[in-house]
C-alpha cells in the first residue's frame, strides 16, 4: 500500500492532475482546496440531518463537487484526461432542488439567521464557503480556461444551499410541533387512563361530575350542556347551564352517545375519520349522531365501558378540558 505522505510537497509546491507542478498558493490549489472545504463541511451537515430526503440531496451533491474539484485541478494534460465535468443537466438538477425546496418553504418573507438547528447552521457555512470558491474561481477565470458551465454550477449551488438549509429549518420546526403535540396528546392519554376502573357511574356521581364540570366552565368563563348516556347509549343526566347555547344540547348529547357506542373519546375518532384513514365516513353514519371533534369520553369500571359523558358550549380544547376536569376530580373523591 502506497504511503500517505509522499514528502513532494514538501518545499510548498504540488502537482495537478495531468503532472505539471504548481506553488501551493497557486489560484488553482487555492480554488479546489476551497472546493474541498464545503465538501467537508456538507459531511458534517449530512451527519447531523435526521431528514433522508435532505441527506440524499447533499451526498449527491458531494459527488459532484468532487467531480468539480478535480476539473479545477486539472492541467491542460489532465482536462483531456477527464471521463466528466459538470454540465447543463446538472445545472438543471440544482434548479429542481430549489423548486421542490421553494414549495415546502413556502415564501421567504424576512432575512435568515443561521442557527435555528445544527445541520441548518452546517449547510449555511457550506454554502458561505461556495461563494468563497466562486469568487476565487471568478478571479481563475480572468487568467485561464475555466468553463462557463463550472462558473455557473458553483454560482446555482450557493443558492440550492441556501434553499436546503431553509428547509431543514422548516422540518425542524414542523418536528418541533409534532413533538409538543404528542407530548401534549400523552399527557390527555394519561388523565383518560387514570379515569379507568375508578368511577362507578351511578346517578350519584354522575350529578357530581356535573356540578364539577359548572365549575371549570365557570372558571373559563364559558356556559356548557353536560350529558351523560348509560352502557346502552340512553340519556341519564343532561345538566344545561344558563345562557348556554341551543345547539349545545342535541352536541353534548351526541358526544357522549359516540364515545359509548365507538369505545373511544371523540376528539381521538376525529383523527381516524379524517380522508384516507380507516373510519372515514364514520360522521355519516349512525343517523348523524356521530360527533368527531372533542368533548365526549367513555367511562370505566373495572375495565368496562359502563357509560359516557359529553361536554359541549366552549371550543373544542375548552369542552375537553372541562370534560375531563370532571372525570379527575370524581376519580379524586371516589378514592
Amino acid at each position: 500500500m502506497a504511503n500517505l505522505y509522499t514528502k513532494t510537497g514538501d518545499k510548498g509546491s504540488t502537482s495537478l492532475f495531468g503532472g505539471k507542478r504548481v506553488s501551493k498558493n497557486d489560484y488553482k490549489v487555492e480554488c479546489y482546496g476551497t472546493i474541498d472545504e464545503a465538501i467537508s463541511m456538507l459531511g458534517v451537515a449530512y451527519s447531523q440531518s435526521k431528514n433522508e430526503d435532505i441527506k440524499s440531496y447533499l451526498n449527491k451533491i458531494q459527488r459532484k463537487l468532487f467531480i468539480v474539484g478535480a476539473e479545477l485541478a486539472s492541467d491542460e494534460k489532465g482536462l483531456s484526461m477527464l471521463s466528466y465535468t459538470v454540465n447543463e443537466e446538472d445545472i438543471k438538477e440544482l434548479e429542481h432542488i430549489v423548486d421542490e425546496c421553494s414549495k415546502l418553504n413556502g415564501r421567504q418573507k424576512s432575512f435568515i439567521i443561521p442557527g435555528k438547528n445544527e445541520s441548518s447552521a452546517s449547510i449555511h457555512v457550506a454554502r458561505t464557503i461556495i461563494r468563497r470558491a466562486e469568487r476565487n474561481i471568478v478571479t481563475l477565470k480572468e487568467n485561464g480556461n475555466i468553463r462557463d458551465e463550472l462558473l455557473k454550477y458553483v454560482n446555482r449551488l450557493s443558492d440550492t444551499l441556501y434553499a436546503l438549509a431553509r428547509l431543514e429549518e422548516t422540518y425542524c420546526k414542523i418536528d418541533d410541533i409534532k413533538s409538543k403535540v404528542i407530548d401534549k396528546l400523552e399527557k390527555l392519554d394519561n388523565i383518560e387512563k387514570e379515569n379507568e376502573e375508578s368511577i362507578k357511574f351511578k346517578l350519584e356521581n354522575i350529578i357530581k361530575m356535573a356540578s364539577y364540570a359548572q365549575r371549570k366552565a365557570k372558571e373559563l368563563n364559558v356556559n356548557i350542556v353536560f350529558s351523560a348516556v348509560d352502557s346502552g347509549g340512553n340519556l341519564i343526566l343532561l345538566h344545561r347551564m344558563e345562557d348556554s347555547l341551543l345547539g349545545s344540547i342535541n352536541i353534548s348529547m351526541n358526544k357522549a352517545y359516540t364515545a359509548n357506542a365507538l369505545k373511544i373519546s371523540t376528539d381521538k375518532l376525529g383523527k381516524l375519520c379524517k380522508s384516507g384513514e380507516a373510519l372515514y365516513g364514520i360522521q355519516n353514519t349512525n343517523d348523524n349522531k356521530i360527533v368527531v371533534f372533542g368533548g365526549g369520553y367513555p367511562i370505566y369500571n373495572n375495565e368496562k365501558i359502563v357509560g359516557a359523558i359529553g361536554v359541549s358550549g366552549g371550543s373544542v380544547e375548552e369542552d375537553m378540558e372541562i370534560a375531563l376536569y370532571s372525570i379527575q376530580m370524581m376519580k379524586m373523591k371516589s378514592n
